[in-house]
Parts: structure tokens; sequence; C-alpha cells
């Protein structure tokens, strides 16, 4: 397929397509995402239907990509390098999938943390000896969940001693719980930092949802992003 570049666009014509404005749609020149200008006698830009799909593909890789891989398409397409272009799209897809395998084992371990009676917590902070005994492990157990991400206890100021608090207890209990479960230490990390954002597990597996719904937006997204590049490098005749 031909470029077809017989009509001609101004700025403003590119930015109400998109309800932006004409700078931006200068700034997204100068940046590299939609090709060069061509320039009338007057100096004036004039856009082409290259311009227009570009654009078109470009705001759609944003929304389903985020600005940086967005960018880095636009520029490799411009550049003629299909490859890195299709590889960042393809990097995109493959986050996607990851964060799907993360919903899944949070779910899992969220079904495994509401199960049961929620751990009754101290009510003052705890030395990492007391947490230890109060689970029946060894100190140096805890420690190497700390390493790992999973617990973020604070440090004595005075004696430099780990001192847990009763958020932290609750993190090492659900950890241990969830290692009993057979679950891997960076699984684990994921869901008790996920269990720490919502504030307990229940909020936790009632967040869900919505998490899967963004999920399925962002799939949404890539999908026409993906039509939108498409259209664009059929345009460009590749």
């Amino acid at each position: 397929m031909k470029p077809q570049t017989a009509v001609h666009h101004r700025p403003v014509d590119l930015a109400r397509e998109h309800g932006i404005s004409p700078q931006t749609v200068r700034n997204y020149e100068r940046d590299g995402v939609i090709p060069p200008a061509e320039r009338a006698e007057s100096g004036h830009r004039r856009y082409t239907g290259i311009h227009a799909g570009a654009l078109r593909a470009y705001l759609a890789l944003v929304a389903g990509h985020g600005y940086a891989t967005a960018g880095d398409v636009m520029r490799a397409v411009a550049a003629g390098d299909l490859d890195t272009a299709l590889r960042a799209v393809d990097r995109g897809h493959a986050q996607l999938l990851r964060d799907r395998e993360t919903v899944d084992a949070v779910e899992a371990a969220a079904r495994v943390l509401t199960a049961g009676p929620a751990p009754s917590l101290p009510d003052r902070a705890l030395p990492i000896g007391a947490v230890a005994h109060r689970l029946g492990l060894r100190p140096a157990t805890l420690r190497k969940w700390e390493r790992a991400g999973i617990l973020r206890p604070e440090r004595d100021r005075a004696t430099r001693q780990r001192v847990y608090r009763p958020a932290d207890v609750r993190d090492a209990e659900l950890a241990h719980l969830l290692r009993r479960g057979g679950y891997l230490l960076g699984h684990i990390a994921t869901v008790v930092d996920q269990v720490r954002t919502a504030g307990g597990p229940e909020p936790l597996a009632a967040s869900l949802a919505s998490w899967r719904e963004r999920l399925a937006a962002r799939s949404r997204a890539m999908l026409t992003a993906a039509a939108r590049l498409d259209d664009h490098l059929r345009a460009l005749g590749h």
C-alpha cells in the first residue's frame, strides 16, 4: 500500500481528533513519535495521512503500554527498525502475562489467608527472638525472609536491634502460613506486600476483582494499539 499524502492537515486538525492541543502535536513531532511535517511556502506545518495514522498509533500505544514504550516503538518505526519496534510491543504483552500470573498467585494465597481465623496480634513491638518463638522458627529464618523483601522490621535507635511492630508480626504470621502452603519466597513477598498495601487479607481479597478489571482494560487497550500500529505500518508499506 502506498502512503497517502495528498490530503494535508494542520496541527489543529490532528489535535482536534484526540482532544489535545496543537502544541502537543508539535511536541510529539519534536520528540520523534510522529514523522517530521512537510512545510508550506509560508513555513506552516502540513501533516498528511501518514502523520494522522502515526498519531493514532502513538496515542493508542500510550494507553496500552505507557509513554516510554509507545515512544520507543514509534521512534523505531520512524527509523525503519521494525524488529526493535515489535520487540518492545512483545515485551509489553509478556509483562501483562506476568501480571496476570501474579494476580492468580495472590488470589490463591488470599483464599488461604482468609480461610481461617485472623491471628491474635501483640499489643506492643517484639524483638526478633520473641517473634521467632511465637512462630516456632529460628531468628535466621526471619532474617532470610527480610532479605527476600517479605518482612520490614524497624531498628531500635539505641540498640539497632530489629523491632517487630504488630503489623510486622502479622506479616510474619502470613508469611509462615504461606510458606507452609508451599509458596516460594518471591511469591510470598508479592502477596505480603499486597496485603500490606490493602490493609489486610480481607481488603486484599475484595480488591482482586478490581485488579482483574484493570488488567482486562489494559489488555483491550493493547489490542487497540496493535490494530492502530498495524494500520500505520501498512500505510508505510510494511
